[in-house]
């Protein structure tokens, strides 16, 4: 709903796009395609996907219609094998909502190129951020690369506290432990979440939503400057933390 409702959310995403250096393209993980291995967005032009049901008419007629970059796809598919990591090209996959609903107010025009790339959970999330360290030269040239997910997200938390503001304490607890393991750097605590941090099993019953943080994260190296852009939960359940790690160059 933030594409149509963007709220607060809507008006972070705008400053950032103002904010941060224009990139010469964006590549974006989202939680809303996941493989078996990691692909890549090869398609020249995306067409938009609306990988949801029971919503307002106005959200199907939205299109984002930037274009792809078939060499960069290559690029990023290259380091990743370079890296040991088996990874290919999907011509014909588009842009789901994970990825165009954030870009529609962080680059209205859609003038700026954009790849996206899958989660795979099966591989665990040491493989999610070795994901993101490999793609961090293309950060260094010019890429803004993207992980959209959720800092929690239980849905069924979020459908029985609907109109209930007040955030759930599990939520809340989970959400101040990523951010101080953030800020710490600690990569083992974030790669074993679900050991260490409070109710993590509750507020991720599944990974996929978590693991597009570790590729932002990763690409942007082992020591990266850490700020929260967005805060706030949906429905008491849903933390909204979101994060910049470094710049876009």
């Amino acid at each position: 709903m933030h594409a149509i409702s963007p709220g607060e959310v809507g008006d972070a995403w705008k400053a950032l796009g103002q904010r941060l250096p224009r990139p010469d393209a964006v590549l974006i993980s989202s939680a809303h395609w996941e493989t078996a291995v990691p692909m890549v967005t090869g398609s020249a032009r995306p067409e938009t996907i609306h990988d949801f049901g029971g919503f307002p008419p106005e959200l199907y007629d939205i299109r984002y219609p930037a274009s792809g970059n078939p060499d960069l796809a290559a690029r990023a598919v290259r380091l990743l094998k370079d890296a040991g990591i088996t990874a290919g090209v999907d011509g014909c996959r588009g842009l789901d909502h994970g990825a165009w609903v954030p870009l529609r107010w962080m680059y209205p025009d859609a003038d700026i190129p954009v790849i996206e790339i899958s989660v795979s959970p099966a591989r665990g999330t040491a493989h999610h951020l070795a994901l993101g360290r490999a793609l961090q030269p293309l950060r260094e040239a010019g890429v803004l690369i993207i992980g959209s997910g959720h800092a929690t997200h239980n849905l069924r938390d979020w459908i029985v506290n609907r109109g209930h503001e007040e955030p759930l304490r599990y939520a809340v607890d989970f959400a101040q432990w990523l951010e101080q393991r953030l800020n710490a750097r600690d990569d083992h605590a974030l790669t074993h979440y679900r050991d260490e941090a409070p109710n993590a099993v509750r507020a991720h019953p599944t990974e996929e939503h978590y693991l597009p943080l570790l590729v932002a994260y990763g690409a942007a190296g082992s020591a990266p400057g850490v700020e929260r852009v967005v805060d706030g939960y949906e429905n008491g359940a849903l933390s909204r933390d979101s994060f910049l790690f470094g710049s876009a160059r």
